[in-house]
């Protein structure tokens, strides 16, 4: 018998926290602040912890969902897991290909699975991303958790940090394996997909969300349903916020020592970067739950985030439709082509700066973030809430 479930208004405002600032940093139009930005390669930015930030996300909604999949049995189970992963994996490539056309010089064509571009160089649609990511992770964190319980999960999350590290250390580049040219998986990534299917903005094919880096993904998942199982179990009690404190603090000091020797990174996600998300994750939430379970601080700013935890999904998915369509939407400005978007980043947001590109990216950013809540607030008062 599991004891009742209480309700948890700070996961809410904890998950929607995070996609608002997801979409904030991935819409920044030129130059951005250092913190809005991602780390080069080694080290960390506020920006490097939003993906991991979802994810934790992800396994706290897990745990409280885990009960009913137990109960309904095993086939139910796989049957909502599986379906889930290969319809968040399907929408991950479907938006990659999204608009499915593509303007070659002065007309638009079919982008193909793979195509020429007008540079005459061989490009195809990415098969992985952030989705993609997402889906995978969920997957293996759900089928541990359900069959190996708690304590095999702890204990495979550790053989997975740890293999992961010696797979970095040995197949890696002797040289410099951690490094972008010296990672390991590239090599896999591009035997599995071909380099035209793989990312790019590296200025090389090279994958930040790669299919090994997801080995470790899936544990960032699984520290979120430990927190997610701690928070449901315990109840809302002064003991469960200090024991979260004590774990996020053990985290962080475990993931910043073993950064010493196994670099905190995020575009490869190696153990130490998983240690260290989820310590600042597992501190983030703990404050929102003192804050607004113990405090009731709850009020408009928490109700601005809650927006945007109740459609997740479908928001950061609209986050990146909306952009894609309105590219299509083409015409003259100052001699060349824009678009509305970039009409409005250049016409109205830059003469906001001050001097300072920088402004202008974030009031770009800002403005998108507003737009898509106003999408998600008139959702929620249809109480209207898209699964996937």
């Amino acid at each position: 018998m599991n004891p009742p479930t209480q309700r948890y208004y700070s996961l809410d405002v904890f998950r929607g926290l995070t996609v608002a600032f997801m979409i904030l940093v991935n819409n920044q139009a030129g130059p951005s602040f250092a913190p809005l930005d991602h780390a080069p390669w080694h080290g960390l930015t506020p920006t490097d912890l939003v993906f991991p930030f979802f994810l934790f996300a992800v396994g706290n909604a897990l745990a409280f969902v885990m009960p009913r999949f137990e109960e309904k049995g095993n086939a139910f189970f796989l049957k909502k897991v599986f379906r889930r992963t290969l319809l968040i994996f399907l929408i991950n490539v479907l938006l990659n290909w999204f608009p499915f056309i593509r303007w070659s010089h002065d007309h638009l064509v079919f982008k193909g699975w793979t195509y020429t571009t007008d540079n005459g160089n061989l490009a195809g649609i990415r098969i992985m991303g952030v989705l993609a990511r997402i889906a995978l992770a969920y997957c293996g964190a759900a089928l541990i958790v359900y069959y190996a319980k708690f304590r095999g999960a702890f204990f495979i999350s550790g053989c997975l940090l740890i293999a992961y590290w010696a797979l970095c250390l040995f197949l890696g580049d002797p040289a410099d394996p951690y490094s972008l040219n010296g990672y390991f998986g590239t090599a896999i990534d591009k035997a599995i997909f071909s380099p035209e299917h793989m990312y790019h903005g590296e200025g090389l094919a090279f994958d930040p969300e790669g299919l090994i880096g997801t080995m470790t993904a899936i544990v960032s998942v699984i520290l979120g349903y430990f927190a997610g199982t701690y928070i449901r179990l315990k109840g809302k009690t002064y003991e469960m916020l200090a024991h979260l404190w004590v774990a996020a603090f053990i985290l962080l000091l475990a993931g910043y020592c073993w950064g010493s020797v196994f670099p905190i990174n995020k575009k490869i996600w190696t153990s130490s970067y998983v240690f260290v998300a989820a310590g600042w994750a597992l501190a983030t939430l703990s404050l929102l739950i003192y804050f607004i379970e113990f405090r009731g601080a709850a009020g408009s700013w928490s109700r601005f985030f809650d927006v945007f935890g109740k459609n997740p999904l479908f928001i950061f998915i609209l986050s990146g439709v909306v952009p894609r369509l309105v590219w299509l939407i083409r015409f003259t400005d100052n001699g060349g082509y824009t678009d509305p978007l970039a009409w409005f980043y250049n016409h109205c947001c830059k003469p906001l700066s001050f001097g300072h590109e920088e402004n202008a990216s974030i009031l770009y950013a800002g403005s998108l973030v507003v737009i898509y809540w106003l999408i998600g607030l008139m959702l929620d008062k249809r109480k209207i809430y898209i699964r996937v």
